[in-house]
């Protein structure tokens, strides 16, 4: 059974998610200080985080990149749940490693249909191959078939459908596809992304319409 840590300082809002969660089906464990998870998290990796970032003992974007600096966690799934929502809020949580975003006040099932997502992405992420409405990815040998016919993309493409892919359902900001797949950070306009965007599809054919384009922000399948 997936076992989630809720760490959230608020304890009406913890109890309420620790209530959710368990009901959901799933095991669960809630930390009031970051220090108090971090000790646990030496014992126990669990299957996933629910992540406060206004926490009374250290911000929560610094355990996160704490998480993805440790060898032993750096793939373990984040979700960061915070009053913080603004864009800007959200695409620094996305740059630093947050498989996705809640902001208060939220809905029960919201939380548990995102943390449900999460865990789907995260368990195809571990696969060698990711299948989605025909399209097969292959990660051990970089190939990828479009409704059984082999397509040729180039690395930075097969990067890029892969993050889409394994974010499906998400919006992911421009900045986060341009830091993750090209490795600098978004400045000003970039035709970068919008052409290799352009040429994936093409290369896609019919599957192509999958890859959506979200006006101003950046893009989701």
């Amino acid at each position: 059974m997936d076992r989630i840590y809720c760490v959230e300082d608020d304890e009406g809002i913890r109890d309420l998610i620790i209530y959710a969660v368990k009901s959901a089906g799933f095991e669960v464990e809630g930390f009031e200080t970051a220090g108090e998870f971090e000790n646990r998290l030496k014992t126990s990796v669990p299957s996933m985080v629910l992540l406060d970032i206004m926490l009374p003992d250290k911000d929560g974007i610094e355990i996160l990149r704490d998480i993805r600096e440790n060898e032993a966690t750096k793939n373990l799934p984040v979700i960061m749940i915070t009053a913080k929502g603004t864009e800007g809020d959200k695409v620094k949580g996305f740059e630093n490693g947050a498989d996705d975003y809640v902001t208060k006040p939220f809905g029960v099932m919201e939380l548990i249909s995102r943390i449900k997502a999460v865990l789907r992405r995260s368990s195809a992420v571990s696969s060698d191959i990711i299948d989605y409405k025909g399209i097969i990815m292959d990660n051990q040998s970089r190939s990828v078939r479009v409704d059984g016919k082999n397509i040729t993309i180039t690395y930075k493409e097969f990067e890029l459908l892969k993050y889409l892919l394994t974010h499906k359902g998400t919006v992911v900001p421009r900045e986060v596809l341009l830091e993750k797949i090209w490795g600098y950070q978004f400045e000003g306009e970039s035709r970068t992304l919008d052409v290799h965007i352009g040429s994936l599809r093409h290369k896609l054919g019919e599957k192509g319409k999958c890859i959506e384009t979200i006006r101003n922000v950046g893009y989701k399948i």
